[in-house]
């Protein structure tokens, strides 16, 4: 028997996706758009040992199923893989076209699984300015994501974070479309540079909502969004052939964006040519009946979301298990559901799922979390810090033989949102006894809590800096906790008593550094000249309180420049370096002559220049 196209390797994808298509049912074709978690097929023995439910896969999902979502994030870097291919064997020869499964997983900063390495957080990797870095990253981010089994990654993040309140800050690149666009660039060709799909995301234009608030409908000029908001796309897609896309769950001017024909189809593909699948951000398809109330029903958000330009719900199919009635009765037309399932497939096809179908089940055990992969987490943490004032404190000199370390970030390891799991992360205070001089005495008090408003620590952290050469103060904001998804800020001070710490702390000691852990901006009117050096260390990696420590103590000279605008106050808000020029020559009342506290780009080193021997010379007879 002749082996169909679609099975063979010599054949280009175009052909291979066309003849499958031909050959499949509607209900098959519909299956490729429908997503699981791995709870829809696997169930646990009278033992508690998880198995594959064969009986009820097959009466769930008896033509295929797209996509299993988020598969590799419950599972250790030995058993995720074996998880993998016993699903993917299953699929591929229990239906009859033997269509494999595609597993995705997030891995904004490193694969979100078990063990994984744990990379700055975007927003600090952002401040590195260093795409090649980044790219280098990438190519280890998208190399863990695969021996997982997992062949998409639902990242980067190409929103522009133009007001900081937001609380998804940290996953951004920035402030500017330019240095979004270039980390952007670098993460899609690093990460696809595994046959691993990336998904930049959320399209377009979110955190920007009314307040900094994530989600929240905008309004926006079409020339504004094409200034701004539409070019990182673009890039991605026309530069690095990025092969998926996320909507997003906010409206634009009404419309929500996961039913938008204009920004899914018109401007997308047709102006962009992009030829990759839209996937929804997660339930978002449920929202444009259950929020936005523009669907009766979830039936009619389907229809609304297909032919828009959307073409897999994820991450289960909600409103999508209406697509058999849809295109029954004739709602949504059978060209459509051919579109969109051809761009599955193609996506399948060009990440060699039909042809390698299945991962080498020791490979990840192998490469996760390796000593070169841990080595490129260190040197990333290294230039992502900021050093954002120095009065002539750092590095710390020979001579400071008692060094406290003060903070409700100093004994943790924070790595921000949709973090890996499981992994040994070095702390600020263990990178700062790691790398400090051998005469160098540490004592460390908490002081008090991240949110907490006892002040029973602030005595003990007070007698800690009087008997003390200097300071340092590990402070900031944690993910999930006073940031991050689902946590945007109306306020940007520090949370809790930590400004008082700050300054107790700083009236018993004049030799303070701060050291700012979190993912965005914080307001520090209340203390920054009471301290002598500010270091923003963002959400570092696991390996980032060694570098915090390298930085302190001068083994290394800090480079990272910010990606954002630090604001003096919360009611600045938006603040941004490109803003239009205003109508009129006045500010605020209660705030005049510089905006910023830290401005876009700002950032100090080590290193000292002295200019010397200059000298002036007229061009020509010296007339304009």
């Amino acid at each position: 028997m002749k082996t169909p196209l679609y099975k063979q390797r010599s054949a280009s994808i175009e052909k291979r996706t066309i003849d499958l298509l031909k050959r499949m049912t509607t209900e098959e074709k519909i299956a490729q758009l429908y997503c699981a978690f791995k709870t829809a097929l696997l169930s646990r023995d009278k033992d508690g040992k998880e198995q594959l439910d064969e009986e009820r896969v097959l009466r769930i999902y008896p033509h295929g199923i797209g996509r299993i979502c988020a598969l590799s994030h419950s599972y250790s870097v030995s058993e995720g893989p074996k998880v993998a291919n016993k699903i993917q064997n299953f699929f591929i020869n229990r239906t009859r076209l033997g269509i494999p499964v595609l597993f995705d997983c997030e891995a904004l900063h490193g694969c979100v699984a078990p063990g994984s390495t744990s990379f700055p957080q975007a927003i600090g990797l952002a401040s590195t300015w260093n795409t090649a870095l980044l790219e280098k990253i990438a190519k280890v981010i998208g190399k863990e994501t695969r021996a997982r089994g997992a062949v998409q990654v639902l990242s980067p993040v190409l929103d522009i974070a133009r007001d900081v309140r937001a609380g998804r800050t940290e996953e951004t690149y920035g402030e500017d479309p330019f240095l979004v666009t270039k980390m952007g660039l670098a993460f899609v060709k690093g990460v696809q540079s595994n046959r691993v799909i990336t998904t930049p995301k959320h399209y377009v234009a979110n955190f920007v909502g009314d307040g900094g608030r994530d989600s929240y409908p905008i309004h926006m000029s079409d020339r504004m969004m094409r200034e701004i908001y539409l070019p990182p796309y673009e890039a991605v897609i026309r530069e690095a052939n990025a092969l998926s896309i996320m909507s997003a769950y906010h409206s634009i001017d009404g419309t929500p964006c996961s039913a938008n024909y204009k920004y899914l189809t018109e401007i997308l593909r047709k102006e962009w040519g992009f030829k990759g699948t839209v996937v929804s951000d997660w339930t978002a398809v449920s929202h444009i009946h259950d929020f936005h109330r523009v669907a009766k029903d979830h039936a009619e958000a389907a229809e609304l979301a297909i032919k828009a330009g959307l073409d897999v719900e994820c991450p289960i199919s909600v409103c999508f298990s209406h697509l058999p009635e849809l295109v029954q009765n004739g709602r949504v037309p059978m060209d459509i559901l051919n579109e969109a399932v051809r761009r599955v497939l193609y996506g399948k096809f060009w990440c060699g799922l039909f042809d390698n179908p299945y991962v080498e089940e020791q490979l990840a055990v192998t490469i996760t979390n390796c000593k070169e992969h841990k080595m490129l987490a260190l040197e990333a943490a290294r230039q992502s810090i900021v050093l954002l004032k120095n009065d002539g404190l750092l590095p710390f000199k020979k001579n400071v033989s008692t060094l406290a370390v003060i903070g409700p970030n100093a004994e943790v390891g924070r790595l921000g949102g949709y973090s890996t799991t499981e992994v040994s992360v070095t702390s600020p205070l263990e990178g700062i006894q790691k790398t400090k001089p051998k005469g160098t005495k540490i004592v460390f008090t908490q002081g008090c809590g991240l949110t907490v408003k006892e002040e029973d620590g602030i005595t003990s952290a007070v007698k800690a800096a009087k008997g003390a050469d200097a300071v340092v103060m590990v402070m900031g904001n944690s993910t999930p906790i006073t940031e991050g998804e689902g946590h945007d800020r109306c306020n940007l001070d520090l949370p809790g008593i930590q400004e008082k710490l700050i300054l107790k702390v700083a009236e018993a000691n004049p030799n303070v550094v701060v050291a700012l852990v979190g993912g965005s901006a914080v307001t520090m009117q209340k203390w920054i000249d009471k301290v002598k050096a500010i270091v923003m260390a963002w959400y570092p990696g696991q390996e980032g309180g060694t570098a915090i420590g390298e930085v302190i103590f001068g083994k290394i000279s800090p480079n990272g420049k910010l990606p954002v605008t630090f604001p003096k106050t919360t009611g600045q808000c938006p603040l941004y370096y490109n803003m239009k020029p205003s109508g009129r020559n006045y500010d605020y009342n209660d705030l005049r002559g510089i905006q910023e506290q830290f401005a876009f780009g700002h950032g100090l080193s080590y290193t000292t220049f002295r200019y010397s021997d200059m000298n002036v010379y007229l061009k020509g007879k010296g007339r304009n």
